[in-house]
């Protein structure tokens, strides 16, 4: 392969999956990728991280759900050295799978970059901390994909894994550290997965990919003709070409026709021109509580504990817990995780039932699948203190200058007394500050308002009562976070 000059790398963080067996630290309203980790930093922050040094210059996509913009917004402020303006955000309205996010962001990329670019497809959940060895992998994975072929990273698999699927790697590249992909395999049973580890031709596949655009356009023309038209028609209804915002909110309408299907079915089992590089750095798909539970220390006795909780005759068990103290006594092999509002205890071999019971929770409506006891909203975040049948109290928390929306309830009535800082207030056509210790009454039916004109957090209690106190039971007329719809209607969903 001829020397070529280095293409510009852009890296696209793929951020929306529910994390189901992770519940009940994650929820669908805060999935895995925000999760907090025994370090403090969130799965989210922490691929940011990884991905910034590897950008050409410091731009980096993070392709995430509307209803995740804010928090993903406010967490990457967080880190040092981060250059938000270059932060480019694609929302997608609802979860399409793989192959739709890849194509938006090559169409996005190559509208802004050119088609000689080349795109570092990174999964936002998961975990990897030899950065030198990560970046080293990389640069070999750019080799192979200037000579356009569509890469992927596969993993030196360390034990006959049945929860991955696999990479067959075939002859070396010429000019690279990468070899041809002979074949895709999908998860294997236990016996086969020992064959596999003993073989040394096979890799765990990681989900990472290093494209470059053109290639990976053409791939999806020619093996997925039906995601590029639809990526073409939504891209073009959401944005024109020449417009250069940091933010592309996806077309409802032209998304929801996009095929439900993954970047490897798609084009990557398909293509001729595939590569693979084996990559040998430490990487951690945090997709069970096996696999945090693997991050924490270890005592003696084969425990694993984060945060407060006493093990007393206990083996070979794993403890998260929340605010409250937990104790076990005389148990082992468990999987105990608490979160203030939901408890799970489940056997170490049984990880990956616990999607069993968000499917549960799900069919039978519980809030516990989608909502903590602490609900994040871009205006700042709310606390459930009470939920009884005949009202819910809740501790709103709202951000220097936010604001919620102009909004109102059908079935409940509500009060807000304001407990730290001073707030202004709407109801109906009346417009006052309320300071602490005072509070205010709004009827249901009427519309109202709050808003934060400080420069630090201010604090509320809120008092409900009424017939039903569903977050479904809010009617939106304005909201500065784009909530209400573009047909001019009042838009219902959660505040």
């Amino acid at each position: 392969m001829s020397e070529k000059p280095t293409r510009p790398l852009i890296p696209v963080i793929l951020s929306g999956g529910a994390g189901t067996r992770l519940w009940p630290v994650s929820r669908r309203a805060y999935p895995k990728p925000f999760m907090k980790l025994a370090n403090g930093k969130t799965l989210a922050e922490l691929t940011l991280q990884r991905a910034l040094p590897l950008s050409h210059d410091g731009t980096v996509m993070t392709v995430t759900s509307r209803d995740y913009y804010f928090i993903t917004r406010d967490l990457y402020r967080q880190i040092d050295g981060v250059d938000m303006d270059k932060q480019l955000y694609l929302l997608e309205p609802t979860g399409r799978n793989t192959a739709p996010a890849v194509a938006l962001a090559a169409l996005t990329i190559a509208d802004r970059f050119g088609d000689d670019a080349l795109m570092l497809v990174m999964p936002a959940d998961h975990l990897i901390r030899d950065q030198a060895t990560f970046e080293a992998t990389v640069a070999e994975a750019m080799q192979a994909a200037q000579g356009d072929y569509l890469t992927t990273f596969g993993i030196f698999p360390t034990h006959p894994e049945t929860g991955y699927g696999y990479i067959k790697a075939g002859e070396p590249i010429p000019g690279t550290q990468a070899r041809t992909v002979e074949r895709f395999v999908e998860k294997p049973d236990l016996e086969t997965a020992r064959k596999y580890l003993s073989s040394g031709d096979y890799l765990w596949n990681s989900g990472m990919f290093c494209l470059p655009v053109g290639a990976a356009l053409d791939a999806f023309g020619q093996h997925a003709p039906e995601v590029l038209t639809a990526a073409r028609r939504c891209y073009e209804a959401s944005t024109h070409p020449a417009q250069q915002g940091t933010v592309i909110e996806l077309d409802a309408d032209t998304f929801a026709s996009m095929p439900d299907i993954s970047i490897d079915y798609a084009i990557m089992e398909k293509a001729a021109n595939c590569a693979v590089v084996d990559s040998r750095f430490d990487w951690n798909d945090i997709g069970s509580w096996n696999a945090m539970a693997a991050l924490a220390d270890c005592d003696e006795c084969g425990n694993r504990v984060e945060g407060k909780a006493i093990t007393v005759d206990t083996k070979n068990t794993y403890v998260r817990a929340g605010d409250r103290l937990v104790a076990t006594v005389g148990v082992e092999d468990l999987m105990i995780v608490d979160t203030g509002d939901a408890v799970l205890v489940a056997h170490r071999d049984r990880s990956q039932g616990v999607k069993d019971v968000v499917q549960f929770l799900k069919a039978h409506n519980h809030e516990a699948a989608v909502y903590h006891q602490t609900v994040h909203r871009p205006w700042g975040s709310y606390t459930v203190l009470e939920d009884a049948d005949d009202c819910k109290v809740k501790r709103l928390v709202v951000k220097p200058g936010q604001v919620l929306s102009l909004q109102r309830h059908k079935h409940r009535s509500e009060h807000w007394t304001v407990v730290d800082g001073e707030a202004r207030v709407r109801v109906g056509e009346k417009e006052f500050t309320l300071r602490q210790n005072e509070s205010t009454y709004i009827p249901a039916g009427q519309m109202h308002r709050l808003e934060n004109p400080t420069d630090r957090d201010i604090a509320l209690i809120e008092v409900q009562t009424g017939s039903y106190f569903g977050e479904d039971d809010i009617e939106r007329f304005e909201d500065i976070y784009g909530r209400v719809a573009t047909t001019g209607k009042a838009g219902s969903g959660i505040a």
